[in-house]
């Protein structure tokens, strides 16, 4: 790092708002939301969402109560048109649902983004301009009064386009992109000149969104430039304010929020704050922070775990352990002082009372959650884990969903039986449980190189009977699961050595679930090999999550897995 950053870097300049109203401001209702984790966040994965996943998000989007959702950007690419146009000829999205698109401010890309979304009962057109010094200067090389007159040539475009555009509702929302970094003044004027050009009627409102493209200054700075606006604009009954924060300073929520008390009535952002660089504005955290503060957020969040697991599978990031409300450990305390305050909050709090329990901003049954603090060896003591005393005893490191599931079957034993239960009790239920061989086994696997990923040759044993099978994948794992063909989702996977040695055995841990439905299941396997311990791991999952539906695996006549229930073959 250079030693003199002052040189280097400029200060964000304070806004002259010397009666400034938002500090005293207490936000009371919700805003409209929007959630662009199609557009924005899926641009920004590594490997963008397919048709499949991207259908499953918005499914969630939909199940949660976004009533706007930003579903593509159609001009960029024939996958997001097809999307869309699939979204409202096969009916999926709901009568109380608008959808967006975003375009760039050229006629041809305008053109394709209507003809995207017509069809559709509502839909917003979202046109954007960059206005930042920099970008007038060194990307479009215009003056300001050019720029204007790009803006309003592009509320005009789409005015006529959608002209003869059938019977769809049309709303037009204009970005004054890179706001954050564009002059007040300038900023205020172009969205004036927009909404001039679009001239809306009675009833009708332009939705001006106002993006911190860039975070670069504290939240305080945003909230000013947004009360700025919102008293400044000259038409701001017939607008709709909205802000779109991104997270490069890691402080988006506190912006949205300021902004918020500020005058904006609309948020746009993205569940678990995913996008670019470092994300958007996490919703899902800033609904739940209204939640606490006794604002309904009109979003239902009250399945996080459903939520979360929906969005690491589309997007195949993790939601952290740690992360506010979602992450499997934010209601899990290690310490001794922090475990006995909230039981006794916990004690102590009565029905229909303010919640008020220590460490806990939120019950965690609204959220779907229960609180682990430590999962105990009997339902009295709480002084030992299941996971410290595997780890100590045997070398076992359970995922956190794992613990919390042997958790379960822990307690289940010591109320049944009473008193405490012993290291030696808690392995052999262990080993029962995890350890032991059900209906189907992995006999002998071989791995070879396949065009387009790894190949891998089976030899199972399936309730007594030999099959062989073969699948390609992305790796061993992905592989297995090719090869057997079954509609079973890979939901988590991780491994670890039981020791220091070189030669010690490695234990892999595969969580396991229908692919329509949830209840996932875990399997455990042991081996000097890792290839060999995630397919013993994988198999002993298989075993569980079939006995947790009350069936049991089976091979037909071809050779094909297959479950049956009560005796009677079903296909799985």
């Amino acid at each position: 790092m250079i030693q003199d950053p002052q040189k280097k870097y400029r200060p964000f300049a304070p806004v002259a708002l010397t009666d400034r109203h938002w500090p005293d401001r207490v936000v009371t209702a919700p805003p409209v939301w929007l959630s662009t984790d199609l557009r924005d966040g899926n641009q920004a994965l590594l490997e963008p969402m397919d048709g499949a996943r991207k259908k499953m998000l918005f499914d969630l989007l939909c199940r949660i109560g976004f009533k706007e959702i930003e579903v593509g950007f159609p001009s960029a690419s024939q996958t997001e048109f097809d999307f869309i146009r699939h979204l409202i000829t096969a009916g999926r999205v709901p009568a109380d649902v608008t959808i967006s698109a975003l375009t760039p401010a050229r006629p041809e890309l305008i053109r394709r983004t209507v003809a995207a979304l017509r069809g559709a009962r509502r839909a917003i057109v979202h046109v954007y301009v960059a206005i930042a010094p920099v970008f007038r200067s060194l990307v479009f090389g215009r003056t300001r009064t050019e720029m204007i007159e790009m803006a309003v040539a592009a509320t005009c475009a789409i005015r006529e386009e959608i002209a003869g555009a059938g019977d769809t509702e049309w709303v037009l929302e204009y970005s004054p992109e890179t706001f954050s970094a564009a002059e007040l003044d300038f900023s205020r004027e172009i969205c004036d000149a927009v909404v001039d050009a679009w001239a809306p009627g009675a009833n009708e409102k332009v939705i001006i969104n106002l993006p911190a493209t860039v975070e670069m200054a504290t939240p305080n700075v945003f909230a000013d430039q947004v009360e700025w606006m919102h008293r400044n604009l000259r038409r701001r009954s017939d607008m709709i304010l909205s802000v779109h924060p991104h997270n490069d300073r890691g402080t988006a929520v506190a912006a949205a929020e300021l902004a918020m008390a500020a005058g904006a009535q609309r948020v746009e952002g993205c569940l678990f704050g995913h996008g670019e660089r470092t994300g958007n504005v996490d919703l899902v955290t800033l609904a739940l922070n209204l939640y606490t503060q006794g604002v309904h957020p009109r979003l239902d969040l009250s399945r996080i775990d459903e939520v979360a697991r929906t969005v690491e599978h589309c997007t195949r990031l993790p939601v952290a352990p740690r992360h506010p409300y979602a992450g499997d450990l934010v209601f899990t305390a290690f310490s001794g002082s922090h475990q006995d305050a909230i039981k006794k909050g916990f004690a102590a709090q009565t029905s229909g009372a303010f919640w008020d329990v220590p460490y806990l901003p939120v019950d965690p049954a609204d959220v779907g959650r229960s609180y682990d603090a430590v999962i105990r060896l009997n339902g009295q003591s709480g002084k030992g884990g299941v996971s410290y005393i595997l780890e100590r005893d045997h070398g076992f490191v359970l995922p956190r969903r794992l613990q919390i599931e042997l958790s379960h079957l822990v307690k289940a034993h010591t109320d049944a039986r009473g008193g405490e239960m012993k290291s030696a009790d808690l392995w052999a239920l262990f080993c029962a449980t995890y350890l032991t061989n059900g209906d189907i086994a992995c006999l002998h696997h071989e791995l070879y190189d396949a065009e387009g990923g790894q190949g891998v040759r089976l030899s199972l044993q399936v309730a007594g009977q030999r099959v062989e099978r073969q699948g390609i994948g992305n790796g061993p794992l992905d592989a297995a699961m090719a090869a057997l063909g079954v509609p079973v989702r890979l939901v988590h996977y991780e491994e670890h050595a039981l020791g220091r040695e070189s030669g010690a055995e490695a234990a892999a841990f595969v969580e396991l679930e229908w692919a329509d439905q949830g209840a996932p299941c875990f399997g455990v396997g042991v081996s000097r090999n890792i290839v060999t311990a995630s397919y013993v791991a994988l198999m002993r999952g298989l075993d569980r999550l079939a006995a947790a539906h009350g069936r049991r695996w089976r091979v037909d006549d071809g050779g094909h897995l297959r479950i049956s229930e009560d005796g009677v073959a079903k296909v799985s």
